[in-house]
């Protein structure tokens, strides 16, 4: 059996599909320890696990689209965040001397510590900003992503090595999805698609069954953990749209009780919901398009309408269009009645019901987790001498 290290960013939209993961390979045997925030780990991950902790720091994104939200993530986020945890990586790698290290696309301290010590490692990819790049909608998006890589190398005194993508393991490349959302856009070398990463949640909240209606169609509303300070006209809006479809749909909005104060009837409102326990008793979901919300909705065979915000959500909002799961809308500026009529037609025409379940078909046939897993316990079992390795002081 292998021994592996995963390597997660302390934003808890980034956890779920590790901690799925490193259960599926501890299921099968293996040894698994953690690097990340303690905070959110270890009511994760449990009081026994292996824990190299690395502290927390925030990020807060602003309203930016387009290249000036990519610059933003960039400069406001991945660069500082792996300044911050590029010790603790360093540490873990080292102390726990792992078969392979598995890193969050954007937990590049992580790669760059294995790299240093001649560990293999894996890269995950949450998103698809980077795994799918929008080449038409952000031309300069791959040169100007690639200036920022010389700086993360810089977290050592390794020099630049340019036939290394720190974003793209050269060993093992692990792309949340499949082939029936990304089409047939390019994938970087050794990417294997494997379809979300679903697993058990132990933080998962408790919600409210008592005041759900069975007698309605259910629309679960959300805009993930880093949006919510963006989205209090989208949600009166949602309102608004919903409140026609008030006598046959009966909506859960994710949303803390001060965006939400006083909700209509047909609205229950809650900070966090279990997402996994609530999607097979779902009609539909609106979300932001973030990739996890969106596949998990996908897996269960629920047509999306995605409101893009920024980043990858204006990608996933077309791919799940171009794959007849759901319909796009305008975050900013949908008004209620096109709000209205996007809801409707997902509830209402069969076709998107059936294109997601086609996708959902494709999520199972890829494997999740265990089909992870099994890549990763790959990796730890072969010989690889395809990727250079090197030694390294931190800078």
């Amino acid at each position: 059996m292998a021994r592996f290290l995963i390597v997660v960013l302390p934003v808890a939209s980034h956890l779920n599909a590790p901690l799925a993961i490193g259960q599926a390979l501890q299921a099968a045997g293996h040894e698994v320890a953690w690097c990340g925030p303690r905070s959110d780990l270890r009511p994760l991950i449990g009081p026994d696990a292996t824990l190299y902790p690395t502290g927390k720091r925030y990020f807060r994104n602003g309203g930016d689209t387009g290249m000036a939200s990519v610059r933003s993530l960039w400069e406001g986020h991945v660069l500082p965040v792996n300044r911050f945890i590029r010790d603790a990586a360093d540490q873990a790698v080292a102390h726990y001397r792992p078969d392979v290290a598995v890193v969050d696309q954007y937990a590049m301290a992580g790669a760059l510590a294995a790299h240093r010590h001649g560990v293999p490692w894996a890269t995950f990819c949450v998103g698809t900003l980077e795994l799918t790049p929008p080449a038409r909608e952000l031309p300069e998006f791959d040169e100007w992503v690639r200036s920022q890589l010389t700086r993360v190398w810089a977290l050592t005194d390794l020099p630049v090595d340019e036939t290394i993508d720190l974003r793209f393991s050269p060993y093992l490349v692990i792309g949340l999805t499949s082939t029936a959302l990304t089409g047939t856009t390019p994938l970087p070398a050794r990417c294997v698609l494997t379809g979300p990463a679903l697993g058990h949640r132990p933080d998962a909240p408790a919600f409210a069954w008592d005041a759900w209606d069975p007698a309605r169609r259910h629309v679960l509303v959300t805009v993930g953990t880093m949006a919510e300070h963006l989205a209090r006209d989208f949600f009166q809006r949602i309102l608004a749209a919903t409140a026609p479809l008030a006598d046959r749909v009966q909506v859960v909005l994710t949303a803390s009780a001060d965006v939400l104060p006083d909700p209509p009837a047909h609205v229950l409102v809650a900070p966090r919901v279990p997402v996994l326990e609530l999607m097979p008793h779902l009609d539909a979901v609106v979300s932001h398009g973030g990739l996890g919300t969106v596949t998990e909705a996908l897996a269960h065979g629920v047509p999306v309408v995605v409101a893009p915000i920024r980043h990858d959500h204006p990608m996933v909002a077309r791919q799940v269009t171009d794959a007849g799961a759901g319909i796009e809308v305008s975050f900013g500026s949908a008004t209620p009645a096109e709000l209205t009529a996007a809801l409707t037609a997902v509830l209402d025409e069969p076709g998107h019901r059936a294109q997601a379940r086609r996708v959902g078909e494709s999520f199972a046939a890829a494997g999740g987790a265990v089909a992870a897993a099994r890549h990763l316990a790959a990796l730890a079992g072969g010989h690889i001498d395809h990727c250079p390795t090197g030694t390294a002081t931190l800078a």
